[in-house]
């Protein structure tokens, strides 16, 4: 859906409404100087993991965009990584909502090497945008 985030070349693994598992191969695409993942690519990664969850889990008649991220690094990020995400997003959004969604990046043995919480602004879709849809209101 998105054509920047497939330069990242990672793999969903696990993809239900609000559920999310993406795996991430280190490669020399994604390594910065230090032989490890490049802060940006965890980002990246950590981003597009709770954004699947998020634009899965909500209906037709509500959109989101990012209006910010946090992340914190716990170590150095090598070998294959796995970013999770998981939330229920709000089903009845009536008004300019907030919403924040956390993805959890770990390395093959398990270690938490980031966490990436993504900034919601969730609104109900505008009816020009979808016509009929809003017809019996």
């Amino acid at each position: 859906m998105v054509p920047y985030s497939g330069r990242l070349g990672a793999n969903v693994t696990h993809f239900e409404a609000g559920r999310v598992r993406i795996e991430l191969r280190e490669r020399r695409a994604v390594r910065n100087h230090l032989r490890s993942v490049h802060a940006v690519a965890l980002v990246n990664l950590g981003e597009l993991a709770s954004g699947l969850a998020v634009m899965s889990g909500l209906p037709a008649t509500v959109r989101g965009i990012v209006t910010g991220l946090d992340v914190t690094f716990s170590k150095k990020a090598r070998g294959h990584l796995v970013a999770e995400s998981r939330c229920d997003a709000p089903q009845d959004v009536s008004i300019s909502t907030p919403f924040d969604a956390e993805a959890t990046i770990r390395d093959a043995s398990g270690d938490v090497v980031a966490r990436v919480v993504a900034h919601w602004l969730l609104s109900p879709v505008p009816s020009e945008a979808h016509p009929g849809l809003h017809e019996n209101r």
